[in-house]
């Protein structure tokens, strides 16, 4: 036989349980609500682009095409076994100390040119570190890997 809930018969007694229930489920419909209406999307203007004001691929008369100053510099590091060899566009250097005063020569004129290192598959990671290196210590920003397409 069940008994009779003592909250029933008392005049005034609320029962907390189902007096919460409602306000729980408004909070959640609340919450639902502003995560639908909100917009997470980062605001074009704030980004930056490079977008002419003009439509399609086509240059503007007005507006020559940028001159480049200087093509890549590669920087390609061998190994034969024994010792590392180095060649800056394609003119072999035998150590490591006459790249980076060549390479400080030229940044000494223009540090955004790209130099581009190339290390052969067969090559210690040390050498191609002391390539990099060099490359940064030089002053370039623009220091780069070349990829073998496979």
């Amino acid at each position: 036989m069940k008994r009779p809930s003592t909250h029933l018969h008392q005049p005034g007694a609320i029962d907390i349980d189902q007096a919460m229930t409602p306000m729980i489920d408004v909070v959640f419909l609340l919450l639902v609500f502003f995560v639908w209406t909100a917009s997470f999307q980062v605001i074009e203007q704030i980004l930056p682009s490079e977008l002419s004001a003009q439509m399609g691929n086509q240059q503007s008369a007005l507006t020559p095409p940028p001159i480049k100053d200087f093509d890549d510099i590669v920087i390609t590091v061998s190994y034969d076994g024994q010792q590392p060899a180095w060649t800056l566009n394609k003119q072999p250097i035998a150590r490591i100390a006459e790249i980076e005063r060549r390479l400080t020569a030229i940044a000494s004129v223009n540090a955004a040119a790209p130099v581009i290192l190339h290390p052969r598959p067969n090559v210690p990671l040390e050498f191609v570190i002391q390539s990099y290196d060099a490359a940064k210590l030089s002053g370039f920003t623009k220091v780069a890997f070349a990829v073998n397409p496979q």
